[in-house]
């Protein structure tokens, strides 16, 4: 960091690895899109879901958690593994795994088959994941690295939206009769074309110095994570018995052990799992900051609106689904512009984005609270749209500006870091704005229930739109 509170990355070094080419950053953003489809694909498949598998409400939940929670436990470990091991090898290995466990959610006759595969789908996405920004870290650079990380924050941003609109016309389109199951049989096909596309055009990387595994620091991670992500996700469809309470009280004393264990192995001359020297980088921490917020309020939203499309408006998934199209069609559009806009005007486009996705979650409260039950893609899109385009200048800046003072050599670790601090963010939108929701719909209503839980989502962006004010205002 300057005084000027520019933004600096380090150099490439002449023993670089080769560059990543066009087709390569095709394949690792493919890599990228997809666990974060899939986060989001199921939101619209759970009613048939159910139905089918006679499952209740509280393990169809756990189809949910189950992948978010085993995904954001075990990214940052998947990292250090990549920058041990080489991350193109790690990129390959979690994109099988992926694919297999994809084709057993498909393949699962019973509800508890496939909450266990997704559990293992979320480990191959830990694994798959972070080798995608650490890649892009150590083999690109200047222009070619700012360019990359633009679009890998739209394909994140547009991943998200477009898994709900993908799984509602996928459902509905009862492709050989498959329901709900080809929302996980579709990633077999591409799978396979990303794992072709990887053995010719991805560059193995790994670390300079490859660090071992913090066998201490895994385990004290994931117990916090754990304790925190299992209760918030499961405690209300299960009426919250002592065992969440326990576990949430386990979370602060797990997540201190964490903080010295780390802090005992960096002074021991060690290398933690998460590395404290990371946080003392201004951008690191304020951006990792933001994202908490700014993650919970989007899925949370993702996932009320499905349910109340769905279950209140009486829609079916794919009017659920592409309620959201003008969302992800205007989020594309300007993340494009992204990268111009940021060179003229830094990261205070990051503040405009959150005052503009303000405006339109506003707009979105209005429509439910004056068009209910007659919600559907008319009434929303004004809302959706400027919420997009507001969503847009936010996300891919984020990702730019939290790995910007990371160096290659750290890339996995970094990247395993953010990702971490998404996904527990977007586990913890679905288990507290969701659980926010279908706790008032008893007692006030579904349009009550809607129109509370967007204000919530309101002053969360008005906090984003305050914490943006903090960031450091350019990028190099």
């Amino acid at each position: 960091m300057t005084e000027t509170g520019t933004l600096t990355t380090s150099a490439r070094s002449p023993a670089a690895p080769p560059l990543l080419g066009g087709l390569g950053l095709f394949t690792v953003l493919l890599g990228a899109a997809l666990p974060l489809i899939d986060f989001f694909i199921v939101n619209v498949a759970l009613p048939t879901m159910g139905q089918d598998l006679h499952a209740s409400e509280s393990v169809l939940e756990l189809v949910i958690a189950g992948y978010g929670v085993s995904y954001a436990v075990l990214l940052v470990l998947g990292g250090r593994l990549g920058d041990l091991f080489g991350r193109r090898r790690l990129f390959l290995g979690g994109m099988a795994a992926f694919g297999l466990s994809s084709l057993a959610c498909g393949l699962a006759p019973n509800a508890w088959m496939l909450v266990a595969a997704r559990v293992a789908q979320g480990a191959a996405s830990a694994a798959m994941l972070p080798q995608v920004l650490a890649t892009i870290q150590s083999a690109t650079d200047g222009p070619r690295r700012a360019k990359a990380m633009s679009l890998y924050g739209a394909t994140a941003g547009l991943s998200m939206v477009a898994g709900q609109i993908l799984g509602g016309v996928l459902v509905a389109a009862d492709i050989a009769g498959t329901g709900w199951r080809s929302v996980f049989l579709v990633n077999v096909p591409v799978v396979i074309l990303g794992l072709v596309l990887a053995v010719r055009a991805v560059p193995e990387t790994r670390s300079q110095h490859p660090e071992p595994v913090d066998g201490p620091g895994t385990v004290l991670l994931a117990i916090a994570l754990l304790a925190l992500l299992a209760p918030l996700t499961e405690g209300r469809a299960a009426g919250w018995p002592l065992w969440t309470w326990l576990s949430l009280a386990l979370f602060p004393l797990a997540a201190a052990a964490f903080y010295f264990v780390e802090r005992r192995e960096d002074r021991r001359g060690r290398t933690p799992l998460v590395p404290p020297s990371l946080f003392a980088l201004t951008s690191f921490r304020r951006g990792l900051v933001m994202i908490v917020p700014f993650g919970i309020g989007f899925s949370g939203f993702m996932f009320v609106i499905a349910v109340a499309l769905q279950d209140g408006a009486g829609l079916g998934p794919v009017q659920a689904g592409l309620a959201l199209a003008p969302m992800a069609a205007v989020f594309f559009v300007v993340s494009l512009c992204g990268p111009h806009l940021i060179a003229r005007y830094g990261t205070r486009v990051v503040t405009a984005g959150g005052l503009i996705q303000a405006i339109g979650v506003a707009l979105l409260a209005l429509a439910a609270w004056r068009s209910w039950p007659d919600l559907g893609v008319w009434q929303l899109a004004p809302g959706a749209a400027v919420a997009g385009a507001g969503q847009a200048l936010q996300l891919p800046v984020l990702f730019r500006i939290i790995l910007s003072e990371v160096p290659p050599v750290r890339g996995g670790v970094g990247s395993g870091v953010m990702i971490t601090t998404q996904q527990s963010a977007l586990a913890l939108g679905v288990a507290t704005l969701g659980s926010l929701f279908l706790s008032l719909v008893p007692g006030h209503g579904m349009q009550d229930a809607l129109v509370t839980t967007l204000l919530v989502q309101l002053a969360i962006v008005v906090l984003t739109t305050g914490l943006s004010l903090r960031l450091p205002r350019r990028i190099s």
